[in-house]
């Protein structure tokens, strides 16, 4: 499905690796928690990707809700909860700001492509929970997949779908197999 050493596995944080707080963030690590099965899952995963990426939008810090040493908190526990993790993209940046890294803009795959220039986009499978995500992987080229129950415009149609991580899991299933 995804040739291991092009392909790179994208993957947005909140919603997809840890809880995501409705109407708030994610400021402190206390606040940070894994959602069931994604630490189990994303190492089977591993040999299927030549990188694991996360990017994420974090307009928490551009409101002054954060700051950056919170966020490298947060992320400093990810890393160590999930070490098969290779990169963390964020982009700080209000919505209103439009800036070229906040997703659905292409800016954190672009940098992503540049520091790991063996992954190919076109390869590559971006897993999100939000319609920035997927219009994210769409507009970078990649294969998507929507995690969870959102619901998206009739014009936006992910690759795949999975409610939580062991459907994702089933969705690989042959190719771990191997």
């Amino acid at each position: 499905m995804f040739h291991p050493t092009q392909s790179a596995l994208f993957l947005d944080r909140d919603g997809v690796i840890n809880r995501r707080i409705v109407g708030d963030y994610v400021k402190k690590i206390d606040e940070f928690v894994l959602l069931p099965d994604v630490a189990e899952v994303l190492a089977r995963l591993r040999p299927l990707f030549a990188r694991i990426i996360v990017v994420t939008n974090q307009q928490g810090i551009g409101k002054g809700l954060m700051t950056e040493a919170d966020l490298a908190a947060i992320h400093a526990l990810m890393l160590q909860q999930l070490p098969m993790i290779d990169r963390v993209y964020h982009c700080p940046a209000l919505a209103a700001d439009n800036h070229p890294d906040r997703k659905p803009a292409i800016g954190m795959a672009l940098r992503a492509a540049r520091d790991f220039p063996e992954i190919s986009l076109a390869d590559s499978l971006m897993i999100g929970d939000t319609e920035g995500d997927i219009r994210f992987g769409k507009n970078a080229g990649m294969r998507t997949l929507l995690f969870g129950n959102e619901k998206l415009p009739t014009d936006l149609r992910p690759d795949f779908f999975a409610a939580d991580w062991q459907q994702v899991a089933a969705l690989f299933a042959n190719a771990l197999k191997k």
